[in-house]
């Protein structure tokens, strides 16, 4: 799966005024960053924005991001898809996207990983 490069863009040029978006490769996609928080993927030819048990409501029914693995075991993330009027609406994405800022600021901090010997 490819990266849609003007999704990128588009997220980065929207977000300016909010800060400034890097991506990275993701399974097929990437997950795209807000000043070094992960707030973003895009897969399966949409953006996904992280969400939490605080912000539920706000997503109400939206679908939720979720990859069957090889293995048949379905794994979710909790990411909901983008509404459609933040593929053209600045502003609009600006506010998804601030919801989804807020829940990566709520999430407990990862754990390092331990280094093979």
């Amino acid at each position: 799966m490819a990266i849609d490069q003007g999704l990128v863009d588009w997220v980065a040029e929207a977000m300016e005024p909010v800060g400034t978006v890097t991506s990275k490769r993701l399974f097929g996609g990437a997950a795209l960053y807000c000043d070094g928080l992960a707030f973003a993927i895009l897969a399966f030819d949409a953006l996904w924005l992280k969400a939490d048990a605080e912000s539920d409501a706000e997503w109400g029914d939206a679908e939720r991001f979720s990859v069957t693995r090889e293995d048949g075991k379905v794994q979710s993330l909790n990411y909901r898809r983008a509404p459609d009027e933040t593929y053209d609406d600045a502003d609009e994405l600006r506010r998804w996207a601030l919801l989804a800022l807020d829940a990566a600021r709520r999430a407990p901090p990862k754990k390092p990983r331990k280094k093979k010997a």
